[in-house]
């Protein structure tokens, strides 16, 4: 008898291999290492949260739920959305509940992108644009924002580039993707941005996805301008949010996609074929938490203490803060560090940071395609304050 053997095929991915998160977040578990590199809280979500899923389970709401989401949670998230934003969408026509942010990057992807087109992004970004573009059979263009550099060399900020962005828009863009609250950097758009962009794609085809999972993490009194605020550009967008962001359940995986009903109606085409339907149950304890908007409204303030108190312990040290005015992570340029690691490149700098001092961080280099080095790496401050004061005693000693 010959021996077994699976057939090889083509991959559809053939250049992605094990994430960076995924390599930092074993390398700490090795190394008994506080991992401030994965995006999660490490605190529980309200109680009241489980109790209203609880509720649903043992009202025995665990079957089939419609495909585009419970009739509950699709006119909560419209009642918040127009609150918020001042714009009203047709919970019927217009909102789908998604498995997560991501799912929902994925589906708007695949429902407008065909082979050949072209869909900008800019980076560094989120790890799951590029792969979703690729599956679609899309080519990706992707444009860096500008690092802006102090007098001593550091990273001061980033700033989107306009002028690059509007040479890479052509009668081939299908799509452009925008993250405001931005990971990894933390930075947020402005009004005035928004009515650049629309500026820029007024005249084209190209559609919006605007990936704005963290909505509510911004502060310094300053204010979240989603594409749902701007008429024009919410025309042509796919809102992408997050439940498992806001409340604190990111295992849980569940999102929403709001968008104009033709966008919508291709979305809800392939939505159906590849999750089909979202958890039950927690869509019932989520239309019941959503109902009181202080859940979300007061998410700013909670999120600032803690990057304040992180912001904080990090003056002790020789980092480079860079602005944090939205997300939960603080970036931070370490290449001014009196040891002979500030001369690493930063995934080795992570690595070095992770099994010698006992910190894991993400370096921001890992959000680009091709390798860019900036000496910046990003920590993530969703965490209780006794896992935050350890890790800044760890670095401290730096």
């Amino acid at each position: 008898m010959s021996p077994q053997k699976t057939p090889l095929f083509p991959s559809r991915l053939p250049k992605v291999g094990t994430t960076i998160f995924t390599v930092m977040s074993a390398l700490a578990a090795e190394h008994h290492a506080i991992n401030l590199g994965q995006g999660f809280p490490d605190f529980p979500c309200d109680r009241k949260l489980i109790e209203e899923v609880n509720a649903a389970m043992l009202a025995d709401r665990n079957q089939y739920p419609p495909m585009i989401g419970i009739t509950e949670l699709r006119n909560g998230i419209s009642k918040k959305i127009e609150r918020i934003y001042n714009h009203h969408y047709d919970p019927d026509a217009e909102i789908t509940v998604t498995a997560g942010g991501t799912q929902g990057i994925l589906t708007a992807i695949l429902a407008c992108v065909s082979p050949g087109d072209e869909v900008i992004i800019i980076e560094p970004a989120y790890d799951s644009y590029r792969p979703s573009i690729e599956l679609a059979g899309g080519k990706t263009v992707a444009i860096s924002l500008e690092v802006v550099r102090d007098e001593s060399g550091q990273v001061a900020s980033y700033e989107i580039p306009w002028d690059n962005l509007k040479k890479a828009i052509n009668s081939n863009t299908r799509l452009i993707i925008i993250n405001t609250p931005h990971n990894p950097t933390g930075m947020i758009w402005s009004k005035a941005d928004l009515d650049q962009l629309a500026d820029l794609v007024r005249d084209t085809s190209a559609l919006i996805l605007s990936d704005e999972v963290y909505e509510h993490m911004v502060y310094d009194g300053a204010k979240h301008h989603s594409v749902a605020s701007h008429p024009e550009l919410a025309a042509r967008s796919f809102l992408i949010s997050s439940f498992g962001k806001t409340y604190h359940v990111t295992g849980w995986k569940v999102g929403y996609v709001a968008a104009p009903p033709a966008l919508t109606k291709e979305f809800r085409k392939v939505h159906q074929f590849n999750v089909f339907t979202v958890n039950t149950p927690m869509q019932y304890g989520l239309a019941c938490y959503l109902s009181n908007a202080e859940h979300y409204l007061n998410l700013p303030a909670f999120y600032q203490a803690k990057r304040d108190f992180f912001k904080a312990g990090l003056d002790k040290t020789k980092f480079k803060l860079l602005p944090t005015p939205g997300t939960y992570f603080q970036c931070v340029d370490y290449s001014a560090l009196d040891i002979p690691q500030a001369k690493f490149n930063e995934a080795d700098f992570c690595k070095w940071l992770t099994t010698e001092i006992g910190v894991a961080a993400i370096p921001v280099s890992a959000f680009y395609e091709q390798s860019t080095e900036s000496g910046v790496i990003r920590f993530c401050f969703a965490k209780q304050e006794q896992t935050l004061s350890q890790a800044l005693q760890r670095l401290q000693t730096l």
